[in-house]
């Protein structure tokens, strides 16, 4: 299976505008004076600076949808409500019959499961969603799972076939080229991490080392310190 050959920076991490707009959102108080140097001074008068809660509400409703899913336990979830709001998450996409990349992406998420030790499903929480819902059942994903020893905070989830779309295009999983996005063998194995509340989002590739995706999605939750060590 192609992968893009899983070079998270040859090609993009997802699309710009959602990062963009995490990044403006995060300092959308308090800027008139750029407003006014870019629009003239009669902008200012005019210009209301988006609090944190709008800006917030915004990326919400823009890229991510609080549509239900269905976890590997058969548990009836919201994604936004029930497993981002108010949280520290790490996201990632694969289908239980993909042979090459996803495996490959998921092995290497169980070691940073390991690094992350009890922090995943306390301070942190790992979501896989399926490509292949019309496929992947419950049974299918937990299979798929439990084949790789997934721990507790790491949930595995399918839905129907247009909510995981409007999930995959939301979070930004897609690749310009129209013919090459809707083969979902080509799909983005990048893992897209987040702090919801402090709106901070990023992405990696999901084959770079562990050591450096503990330390990406460490930053999300802790983005006062300039470095961290993996635990």
């Amino acid at each position: 299976m192609k992968d893009l050959k899983q070079n998270g920076l040859e090609k993009p991490l997802g699309r710009r505008s959602f990062l963009n707009l995490a990044a403006t959102a995060a300092v959308a108080t308090g800027i008139p004076g750029a407003a006014a140097a870019a629009s003239g001074e009669n902008a200012l008068a005019r210009f209301v600076p988006e609090t944190p809660a709008l800006a917030r509400s915004r990326i919400q409703q823009q890229h991510l949808p609080n549509i239900p899913l269905i976890t590997h336990e058969g548990k009836e979830v919201r994604f936004y409500d029930d497993l981002v709001k108010d949280k520290v998450v790490m996201l990632n996409f694969f289908y239980a019959l993909c042979g090459d990349v996803c495996p490959a992406v998921t092995a290497n998420l169980v070691e940073v499961q390991k690094m992350l030790g009890d922090q995943v499903g306390r301070d942190i929480f790992m979501y896989s969603f399926t490509l292949r819902p019309e496929a992947d059942d419950v049974l299918a994903i937990q299979n798929y799972r439990d084949t790789f020893g997934a721990g507790p905070g790491w949930t595995f989830l399918t839905g129907k076939p247009d909510d995981i779309e409007k999930l995959r295009r939301g979070i930004g999983f897609t690749i310009p080229n129209p013919e090459q996005d809707r083969d979902t063998t080509q799909h983005i194995g990048n893992v897209r991490y987040g702090n919801e509340p402090l709106m901070l989002w990023a992405a990696c590739p999901g084959m770079a080392k562990p050591a450096f995706i503990v330390e990406s999605i460490t930053w999300a939750l802790r983005p006062e310190s300039n470095h961290v060590t993996p635990p």
